[in-house]
């Protein structure tokens, strides 16, 4: 019989192995769940997980009031190339920009390189008859004939949705709106993406590719959004479903539904902002975030409690970053996005020898099924997982509280056949073998979002999370010179509970192209008032009221002959253009490492609405059911280190840390994660339940 309980908001992060689920009651206690995610229909493990948890937890469904998501579906469309038939009508003479994209090669010096194959093949992009000036008049009407012919054609080749990016239409967008209006009218159930609505900038490459994969992706996410909807309500639950984007907000799944591509990163995203909330509510406002989950690492540099954010994105294999020094290895994605870097490199990563007879460790995945071979479901190809368990690191006989079996003969056979034989190895050592792989690619992201800056990670703390993050922080963190590791409450699903302290957030934007000292605040004050009505309207529309909602501005500035912006946020009051040139100048000397002489441009003013939930989860005032923490304690034999002896280590729950200073080794088990305390390292628990590790030498 259900409890009495009033509305109780609920986050589930979906990840490429397991499906994170936290619940937060009325009485402010998290309640969490992991589950196995079911590729066939990722929906099905959210709903099924969820019902389960509030079942046990004696809480009716419709006392669910909101469902927070971040979800894969977008990023897997795209690696998996299974999204919509997608055809591009374009500007006469503008087919082969996707083609073309920044005439650049992420690394010049490596010959094995494929330019990765657009997403819309050349014969499905078809030119019209049009052309607007860089100044916005119009040169040439548009060809309505043209549209027509061409959407014609795309649909006898099969084509599902189309993609509308004319030149120059985030001057002036009359000629796509003509032609969207005119596509709608003639072909109501062909789904149409225009660039004005998707991103109204500047850069031909930028906005089509943005563009291209917002249609890309649209059947998929309106898919998987509506089977979540009609899932949710079989089992009564009728809660209005908000999604996480690629910047750390929420968004309403009736808009996620038009703009897919604003919710690519979506999952990480709930972690980020976890962790940057958490840090604030500690007083650590300058932290790298690690999060190793089952399939990927990804890393992210928050400073002044601010996560690093980028423009832009370019989505690929091996390692995903928004690096402004690393381009054309991917799908340009230019919307607003916390500057993650991801690799793929997880617990589920499988190992094996390559063509040269090296070890290699990822991007490929064992994924949630069959997983592990540890898991014993069918797969015999060794992971990192697997290589945890030989070591003693992980529970050699269950995970998740005893809901997942392991059997570690399995992970011994799959890791002596596929990488010890083959190198000459003993299990032992091939199993450490696969860590240092891994570790190393880690290591490799949190240097992308880090040094690649001109940031000093010897400066900062690691807050690591994920259900690996924990088994991996240390190793990572001294190959990074890292003294010291925060390790969160719910660690296993704290992407999830990131989600509950996020805000609704709506974003607006005018491209200026004007020399800033020809500017007066007048005419900045001017484009300050047209982007905040357009946003308070968008925010109005999600029941947020001035009274609930923060703006944040943000310019985004170059010296004048560059390609190349950075973000600059700046408040509303006094001399704007005073303070966002002088915060340029020092951002520009930071990430480049010296100073520039040349006259400031202003590229773009930006402002971002923020529907400040009632119900945002609150770090200082956060509770954590009992439950969650529930694990056994004793001994185990765990091997550290290759070459060192493996030693009888204590097995301990995160409730049996105090705040004094613990030396390793030892090893915490929780539900959702474990961490790992080697030698020369201590543990300690601070007051709001966070675990401090440090390095022998630290301070």
């Amino acid at each position: 019989m259900a409890r009495e309980q009033s509305a109780v908001r609920v986050a589930v992060d979906v990840g490429g192995t397991f499906t994170d689920i936290v619940v937060m009651t009325s009485d402010g206690i998290l309640h969490e769940s992991k589950v196995s995610t079911t590729p066939d229909d990722p929906s099905r493990g959210v709903v099924d997980g969820l019902a389960a948890l509030l079942a046990e937890l004696g809480i009716a469904t419709s006392n669910v009031a909101e469902v927070l998501h971040g979800t894969t579906v977008g990023s897997n469309t795209i690696l998996q190339r299974a999204g919509a038939r997608t055809g591009l009508i374009t500007t006469r003479g503008f087919r082969d920009v996707l083609e073309i994209g920044r005439i650049r090669m992420p690394d010049m010096f490596d010959l094995t390189w494929d330019k990765p194959k657009p997403l819309v093949p050349r014969r499905h992009r078809l030119e019209v008859t049009e052309r607007i000036a860089a100044d916005g008049t119009i040169i040439h009407p548009l060809s309505e004939a043209d549209v027509i012919a061409a959407a014609e054609q795309l649909i006898a080749d099969g084509i599902e949705t189309i993609a509308l990016c004319f030149l120059n239409s985030y001057r002036n967008a009359a000629h796509e709106k003509q032609a969207e209006a005119l596509l709608n009218s003639r072909f109501p159930d062909l789904p149409v993406t225009a660039s004005y609505a998707v991103l109204p900038e500047m850069k031909e490459y930028e906005r089509t590719s943005t563009t291209v994969v917002n249609a890309y992706l649209l059947t998929a996410m309106r898919g998987y959004l509506r089977k979540l909807e009609h899932r949710l309500d079989e089992v009564g639950i009728a809660a209005p479903i908000l999604v996480m984007t690629s910047n750390g907000g929420m968004l309403a799944a009736r808009a996620a539904r038009e703009l897919p591509v604003m919710v690519v990163a979506s999952g990480p995203a709930g972690g980020v902002i976890g962790a940057a909330r958490l840090g604030a509510a500690r007083g650590d406002k300058d932290i790298i975030v690690f999060d190793m989950g089952g399939t990927t690492a990804k890393a992210v540099i928050i400073e002044d409690g601010r996560p690093s954010m980028t423009s832009e994105y370019e989505f690929r294999d091996g390692m995903s970053t928004s690096s402004r020094f690393i381009k054309a290895g991917g799908y340009m994605l230019k919307v607003p996005a916390i500057d993650i870097a991801e690799v793929g490199a997880g617990g589920g990563s499988l190992a094996g020898i390559d063509a040269g007879g090296l070890l290699k460790v990822g991007p490929e995945s064992a994924g949630a099924a069959p997983g592990p071979a540890c898991y014993g479901l069918g797969n015999s190809r060794p992971t990192v997982t697997d290589a945890n368990v030989v070591l003693g690191i992980l529970n050699p006989s269950a995970l998740a509280g005893g809901r997942l079996v392991i059997d570690r003969k399995l992970a011994e056979r799959a890791i002596k056949e596929h990488v010890a034989t083959p190198l000459g190895l003993s299990v032992e050592d091939a199993a450490h073998g696969i860590r240092a792989v891994a570790n190393a690619a880690m290591a490799r992201a949190i240097r992308a979002v880090t040094v690649e800056r001109g940031r000093d990670p010897r400066d900062l703390a690691l807050m690591a999370f994920g259900g690996n993050g924990g088994i991996h922080s240390v190793d990572v963190a001294r190959q990074l010179g890292v003294r010291t590791i925060i390790i969160p409450p719910l660690a296993g699903v704290f992407s999830a509970v990131g989600m509950l302290a996020a805000d609704v957030e709506h974003t607006a934007l005018v491209t200026v192209m004007r020399p800033l000292g020809d500017l007066t605040l007048q005419d900045l004050s001017g484009i300050m008032e047209r982007l905040r009505a357009e946003v308070a309207d968008r925010l109005s529309a999600d029941g947020y009221g001035a009274d609930r909602t923060e703006l944040v501005w943000q310019a985004e500035l170059r010296h004048e002959g560059q390609a190349t912006e950075l973000p600059v946020p700046f408040s509303a009051g006094g001399d704007i253009i005073a303070e966002i040139t002088r915060d340029f100048v020092a951002e520009y000397l930071k990430t480049y490492g010296y100073n520039d002489q040349t006259p400031l441009e202003l590229v773009k003013v930006k402002i971002t609405g923020r529907g400040l939930r009632e119900s945002r989860l609150d770090f200082k005032e956060m509770k954590i059911d009992q439950r969650s923490s529930a694990a056994r304690a004793g001994h185990r034999v765990v091997s550290f280190a290759r070459g060192a002896p493996a030693v009888e280590t204590p097995i301990v729950t995160r409730a049996a840390i105090g705040a004094a200073e613990r030396a390793g080794p030892l090893i915490v088990e929780e539900f959702d994660a474990t961490i790992v305390v080697p030698p020369q390292a201590s543990i300690r628990r601070d007051g709001m339940g966070n675990l401090i590790v440090k390095l022998e030498g630290s301070t």
